[in-house]
């Protein structure tokens, strides 16, 4: 199994990038997004900052990650985001060759960084970012904008800025503009051709676990 992270801040473009390999590569690609895996209430009832890694369940992750790559299929966790917390049923994520791990602090986080065979950053301007997101919050997921715009002025920005941000340099791809990046994609769709054709039977990791030197990074 070769795992792939793809981060960015909030409004990126992370899922849509993952669909977009989802649908280009059928049966091919599953995905892990990380803001499904935000602590159920009854564990930890005072969650005061969700854009804080201590907001996640990422033992729990991990364990997921794990468990797919021994070829065993995973409940997931689902998310409620109307009612901030997690929902009693699961969701079974079956292995494939290729699985992509997505959320915006994943690049933050020590225990999951060895487990990446390839980094994307989904890299896009911070107000363009907010304004999706924005826009998101309020029509998927019911909230009113004074409640959304409070939020990003008290956790969201700060952790942008110290967190996400900084994060890109530990990509090796940083794609601009996300989805649109039509150029990036194809670069990214050949690497995954090429690793599919080279190991039709199973995929084999191309990242040592212990290869965290300072690297160049690939922007396109």
């Amino acid at each position: 199994m070769y795992i792939i992270g793809i981060s960015g801040l909030s409004g990126s473009g992370k899922s849509s990038i993952s669909r977009v390999l989802e649908q280009q590569f059928p049966g091919q690609v599953c995905i892990l997004e990380h803001d499904m895996y935000y602590h159920a209430k009854k564990n930890r009832p005072l969650i005061s900052n969700y854009d804080h890694p201590d907001a996640l369940e990422t033992d729990l992750l991990i364990n997921h990650i794990h468990e797919m790559q021994n070829g065993r299929p995973i409940e997931r966790p689902i998310y409620d985001f109307k009612v901030s917390d997690r929902c009693q049923e699961t969701v079974t994520i079956k292995p494939f060759p290729i699985l992509v791990i997505e959320g915006l602090m994943i690049f933050c986080i020590p225990e999951l960084m060895p487990l990446f065979d390839l980094r994307i950053f989904v890299d896009v301007p911070l107000d363009l970012a907010f304004i999706r997101r924005l826009k998101r919050d309020h029509i998927e997921r019911g909230r009113t904008v004074q409640s959304i715009v409070e939020q990003y002025e008290r956790t969201v920005r700060e952790a942008a800025i110290n967190l996400v941000q900084p994060s890109r340099y530990f990509a090796d791809i940083v794609i601009p503009q996300g989805s649109n990046n039509v150029v990036g994609l194809e670069v990214l769709f050949g690497k995954i051709s090429d690793l599919l054709r080279s190991h039709p039977d199973g995929l084999i990791r191309k990242r040592r676990p212990h290869e965290e030197k300072k690297k160049a990074v690939t922007r396109i």
